[in-house]
């Protein structure tokens, strides 16, 4: 069936039809995880929405080379006035470990994760860190183009030079004259000694202080990259200066994907990507899930059900699933309720695919007609080629459960070619498409249980403690360990959670 996939493009603000650079190829490029602390659902949100995407391509044939960065350095706590301590140095310092096993741990864990979310592994992961070099000559490049200047060791983008050429703000609809206007006050109490000619611009190579510890040799001192310059620089290497698809979350369309933008504009005269995706966020009381506000579930949480928030665990697909029930630009509110209500309609799909694939064909003259299987699978194609719909999509999955009725209840029966074409739609769809898996069913009592007798053993070793027996308390401890369960003592108690 030949491509017809209309994508609502954020750099022109419509619907446009796909067309790739390259025929039969598709190149991608979807900013991943910053590696400092644990996985949450909230980004989830934006790993299962590229992970349709890429899934639709392989399945229409293309040739896809998705990669999907991971940021081992250059982020500030607050990116956007490019102020205070990095995060992995942060949470190196706070862990006592080198920022490097941070970045390790927390790549690790976010890869397991995205396996137990079915998440396929892009075609390369290159870190930001084992990329200076091109991030170095890409820098050079802006510089010698005239838009980037150097003070005391660092380098910072001109964004007022660039806005000139009347192509700054055209990912996100900002005005340079409306941002310049509101930060007026602010440019009134900028200090002699402050290195940025206006406050838009941005950090392209940081001067490193003596007690940074993620630093590198560069042209102009030892220091490290800004945080925006790393995709711009992985992308082209690994993609070329054009390719087809850049992704992430909306909350990167400023200053993110606009500086991407005017980096690769002023590097190489281009715009890197055809087509700018974005998905929306993932709310808890209709504020945005994220480490920065504190309101994050980590997924490890979710599957144990170890939440104030949770009534209970949940399985992966039906995180999975869940998600995939709200299309990916609009927010996604979290409750329980709605949890519980996609677990519900999860396994009656699910029993739908399964009896689907269990039945005998058979012949009669109240059979389901081959033109109503068509219709069915015509209108998967269209809702998933309508901007991924995947909520479209899985209504008419549901309403393919007439089907099940008609056999089971209206003495209807289907012949070996009809089933053979609903078999593979559901197959399609539901498996290979929207990456749902067969998995056991929770059993919600047997894990609280779990968690009741975990709980008790703490009990139990915290009486040791008082009683000094700091040898049996330690042997417990690394038992538990063994078992997978990490315990922290801390001066109000003991905690305990899942080994990462």
């Amino acid at each position: 069936m030949a491509l017809s996939l209309q994508i609502y493009n954020t750099y022109t603000h419509k619907k446009e039809l796909f067309q790739s650079l390259i025929p039969g190829f598709v190149g991608m490029y979807v900013c991943g995880p910053t590696v400092y602390g644990d996985t949450h659902l909230g980004h989830l949100r934006s790993a299962i929405t590229f992970d349709i995407v890429y899934r639709y391509f392989l399945h229409k044939g293309y040739k896809v080379r998705y990669v999907k960065n991971i940021t081992d350095v250059g982020h500030l706590t607050d990116e956007l006035n490019e102020t205070g301590e990095d995060k992995l140095q942060k949470k190196a310092r706070l862990e006592q470990l080198e920022p490097m096993e941070i970045a390790q741990k927390y790549t690790y864990q976010y890869e397991r994760i995205m396996e137990i979310m079915n998440v396929l592994p892009p075609s390369i992961a290159p870190r930001a860190t084992g990329h200076i070099i091109e991030q170095i000559e890409f820098i050079q490049k802006i510089i010698d183009a005239g838009f980037a200047y150097i003070v005391n060791g660092s380098v910072y983008f001109d964004v007022v030079k660039y806005a000139q050429s009347g192509k700054y703000g055209i990912l996100s609809g900002r005005k340079l004259e409306e941002m310049l206007a509101g930060a007026g006050e602010e440019r009134r109490e900028l200090k002699e000694q402050d290195e940025k000619r206006n406050p838009s611009d941005f950090a392209l190579w940081k001067k490193a202080p003596a007690d940074h510890i993620m630093k590198w040799n560069s042209p102009w001192g030892i220091g490290f990259p800004g945080w925006h310059i790393e995709c711009s620089a992985m992308s082209s290497k690994y993609l070329g200066e054009t390719f087809d698809i850049h992704g992430g979350g909306m909350d990167l369309i400023f200053p993110h994907h606009e500086a991407e933008i005017a980096q690769s504009h002023a590097g190489h005269n281009c715009t890197p990507a055809r087509y700018w995706l974005h998905n929306n966020m993932l709310t808890i009381n209709g504020q945005k899930m994220a480490k920065s506000l504190g309101n994050f579930i980590t997924v490890d949480e979710f599957l144990t059900g170890k939440h104030l928030l949770l009534e209970k665990a949940y399985s992966p697909m039906t995180m999975r699933f869940f998600t995939l029930q709200a299309h990916y630009r609009s927010t996604l509110d979290f409750s329980n309720e709605a949890l519980q209500a996609a677990e519900k309609g999860l396994e009656r799909l699910m029993e739908g695919y399964l009896f689907f694939m269990s039945i005998t064909p058979s012949e009669s003259n109240n059979a389901i007609s081959m033109q109503e299987i068509e219709d069915l699978q015509q209108k998967c194609y269209q809702a998933i080629e309508d901007d991924f719909n995947t909520p479209v999509l899985i209504a008419h999955l549901y309403s393919g459960l007439e089907f099940r009725t008609a056999i089971t209840h209206q003495n209807k029966t289907i012949n070996a070619t009809s089933l053979s074409a609903l078999q593979n739609i559901y197959k399609t769809f539901l498996i290979d498409i929207l990456g749902i898996r067969l998995e056991e069913k929770i059993n919600t009592a047997q894990t609280e249980l779990i968690h009741q007798l975990i709980e008790e053993i703490l009990k139990l070793r915290y009486e040791i403690r008082l009683q000094k027996n700091f040898a049996k308390s330690d042997e417990i401890r690394n038992r538990l360990l063994e078992l997978g369960i990490e315990v922290k003592d801390t001066k109000e108690g003991s905690t305990w959670k899942w080994k990462q």
